[in-house]
């Protein structure tokens, strides 16, 4: 994509601050950090969701997120991490390229868990929800 800022990090036509990289994946700094350390991990190809990656890239973001996290807990001296992705634009995906946020977590930092970014519990049973999904056939 012509226009996609992470496009153009992944290309290096944008500087940025590139702390580990891998064959399909590169991890920089947040330019909008929320911690120390946010890091972003993206695909070096274009994929606007995390559904869309070939699955066959799957081991080699895990190991570069698995890295990250490693660089980050030697530098900066944290074993606390939240890990995420806001896929589409109600759940906060405001560039529409897969990434993957690794927000390293520090005492008193005042953030709270996953948990606590929604909090709109289902109106049917556990039973119900299961059983839609369960119909559901790719």
């Amino acid at each position: 994509m012509n226009n996609c800022p992470f496009c153009q990090i992944a290309k290096k036509e944008i500087n940025s601050y590139i702390i580990a990289e891998s064959d399909n994946f590169l991890a920089f700094l947040d330019i909008h950090p929320h911690a120390p350390g946010h890091t972003l991990i993206i695909p070096k190809l274009h994929f606007e969701k995390f559904q869309d990656l070939p699955p066959d890239l799957g081991n080699d973001f895990l190991y570069l997120v698995q890295k990250t996290i490693s660089l980050i807990k030697k530098s900066l001296g944290t074993d606390n991490f939240t890990l995420g992705i806001n896929e589409g634009s109600i759940a906060g995906q405001v560039v529409k390229h897969f990434h993957f946020h690794v927000m390293p977590r520090f005492s008193n930092d005042q953030g709270h868990s996953l948990h606590a970014v929604v909090n709109n519990p289902p109106q049917e049973s556990l039973e119900e929800i299961y059983n839609k999904i369960r119909t559901v056939v790719d």
